[in-house]
């Protein structure tokens, strides 16, 4: 239900624009004055990071997003979780997706014509989303960018307050889907807490107003505040839906604000350890996942990483995982490369060719074949299914490559009805 107009352009080339000199880096939570945004952009180059902020001036932004949506190196994109997930799907001429989310003009337009839009969520004005792009080695004054990354910023209030989610729930009856995918829950980290609360228990109302034989996949995405993220997972969100999709830094996140397994990890060093990855994913199906003693439904995990993703099911409940997982890898390898197919010449693997499955019980100790790329193994009912990704090079275009990997394995996925 999150759903904007991307503006893809130079961070550096904006803030010229905007009249903005280089400054010292200083993180903000949220994004108060262009002074604000050129502090926080600065202090995420100088490390190589990608950041999300919220910004609060709603005249300021306004202005900010004319200045970059009007720029001639400006691209825009069909934005938003939901929107991306729902693009992707669409490129399936037999499918038809309904999205509800708040749909302006321009993103209308960008809209695949497989892609049903309610009439109840169009609105006049296009929700924007600057996403400001930086290459390794650029330079903005002292500030030097150890990696290519983007810094991303909205004031985004109809996604924020989930504003299109009745909206959906109510357009189930007559669309009558084989799927339901829902994203936009960090949006409402901009929302106080009060708000933030009561509008979650709502969703949560609405969530289970979905008949129970449509699977339901939720994908997260970067978020700050840890009981929020604490909340969704215990008593909340986890239980309702059959299906989760994160990368490295939302399930590091995740068992942080849990205090699951490794929770003392700080952060990722290089590419993310597969045992430490799995002990985290074997922990949330276990302790938060579909059991006999447990009202959940969560049966199906796909974590993806730049150098490899795994797919993690209760037994019973699903199929065709090799394939999904594959194809999932494929989609990273083939989008961020903007190829029809996997160029040889293009990609290059960097993932770990041997590893152990896990950190906290007797692990098994993998080393990749080529000829077999997808390895699979178990653990107390659980089945893991592991492929390296064939890596682009020179990506072309990073934003939404979460969501393409997300809805390609969504695809191949074979749901088992209970």
């Amino acid at each position: 239900v999150n759903a904007c107009v991307d503006v893809v352009l130079s961070g550096v080339k904006l803030l010229e624009a905007l009249g903005l000199e280089p400054s010292d880096g200083k993180n903000h939570a949220v994004l108060n004055s262009r002074q604000d945004l050129r502090e926080a952009f600065a202090h995420f180059m100088e490390r190589g990071a990608a950041a999300e902020r919220f910004f609060s001036d709603a005249e300021a932004f306004q202005d900010i997003a004319r200045t970059a949506s009007e720029h001639p190196a400006a691209q825009l994109y069909v934005g938003g979780n939901a929107a991306l997930i729902g693009q992707k799907l669409a490129t399936n001429p037999d499918l038809k997706i309904l999205l509800c989310g708040p749909v302006g003009p321009k993103l209308h337009e960008l809209l695949d014509d497989n892609v049903v839009v309610p009439p109840e969520s169009m609105q006049e004005r296009d929700e924007f989303h600057l996403i400001l792009e930086y290459q390794a080695g650029e330079q903005w004054g002292r500030v030097r960018a150890p990696a290519a990354n983007r810094f991303i910023f909205s004031h985004d209030l109809s996604n924020g307050a989930l504003n299109m989610l009745e909206v959906f729930v109510s357009s189930l009856d007559e669309f009558q889907p084989d799927l339901v995918v829902l994203s936009g829950l960090h949006m409402m980290e901009g929302q106080s807490k009060e708000m933030r609360q009561r509008r979650l228990m709502e969703a949560v109302a609405s969530i289970s107003d979905i008949p129970t034989d449509i699977p339901i996949h939720l994908e997260l995405a970067s978020m700050t505040d840890q009981d929020f993220m604490s909340n969704i997972m215990h008593q909340q969100v986890f239980p309702l839906v059959n299906s989760i999709g994160l990368n490295e830094q939302e399930l590091l996140f995740l068992t942080q604000s849990a205090s699951g397994p490794h929770a003392s990890l700080a952060s990722w060093s290089g590419v993310p350890d597969v045992g430490v990855v799995s002990d985290i994913l074997f922990w949330i199906l276990k302790e938060h996942g579909k059991a006999a003693e447990r009202a959940s439904d969560l049966t199906r995990i796909h974590f993806h990483t730049l150098a490899y993703h795994i797919l993690v099911t209760v037994d019973g409940h699903w199929g065709n995982q090799e394939a999904a997982v594959a194809a999932g890898a494929r989609a990273a390898g083939t989008q961020a490369c903007a190829t029809d197919t996997i160029d040889a010449s293009k990609v290059f693997l960097k993932a770990p060719l041997e590893f152990v499955t896990s950190h906290s019980e007797a692990p098994a100790k993998i080393s990749l074949n080529p000829d077999e790329p997808v390895v699979r193994w178990h653990r107390e009912g659980i089945s893991f299914h592991f492929t390296p990704v064939l890596v682009c090079r020179d990506p072309v275009r990073t934003v939404g490559l979460g969501d393409a990997i997300s809805a390609e394995g969504l695809l191949y996925s074979e749901v088992y009805p209970q």
